[in-house]
C-alpha cells in the first residue's frame, strides 16, 4: 500500500511542477491553452503518462502535442531539477477528451429536454 501511496505522490508533484513549467516557461506560441487532467506512473516511476486537455479546435489541439512532445527534455530538466528520484521519468503525452465528450453529452441532453418541452410524452391514459 505504501508503494501505491508514494506513486500518487509522484504523480501529484509531477502535475503541479509541469503544470507551472507549460504555463510560465514555455514560450512557443504553438502551444495553446494546454491543462493537465491526470499524471499517472508506471509503479517503477521509470514512465509518466500525461493526460492534458487543450481548447481549441484539432489544429490547435495537433500543435499543442506536439510542441509538448518537442519539449519533452525541458520539461524533464525542470522535474529532475525539481524532485528527488533516482531517474527523472519518461515522459507520454496524450490528448483527453473527456471534456468534449461531456459537452456533447450535455448538448445531446438539452436537445432531449427541449424535445420534450416542445412535444411532450403522452401518459397512456390520454
Amino acid at each position: 500500500m505504501a508503494k501505491n501511496k508514494r506513486v500518487e505522490q509522484v504523480a501529484e508533484e509531477i502535475k503541479t511542477i509541469l503544470s507551472n513549467a507549460i504555463q510560465f516557461e514555455i514560450q512557443d506560441p504553438r502551444l495553446g491553452f494546454v491543462t493537465l487532467t491526470s499524471v499517472n506512473v508506471s509503479p517503477d516511476l521509470y514512465h509518466a503518462n500525461i493526460n492534458v486537455s487543450v481548447m481549441g479546435d484539432d489544429t490547435a489541439r495537433k500543435d499543442s502535442l506536439a510542441t509538448l512532445d518537442r519539449a519533452k527534455g525541458f520539461l524533464r530538466r525542470e522535474l529532475g531539477q525539481q524532485m528527488k528520484l533516482r531517474a527523472v521519468p519518461e515522459l507520454h503525452f496524450h490528448l483527453d477528451v473527456t471534456i468534449d465528450t461531456r459537452q456533447y453529452m450535455d448538448t445531446l441532453f438539452n436537445q432531449v429536454d427541449e424535445e420534450r418541452r416542445v412535444n411532450p410524452p403522452k401518459l397512456d391514459d390520454e
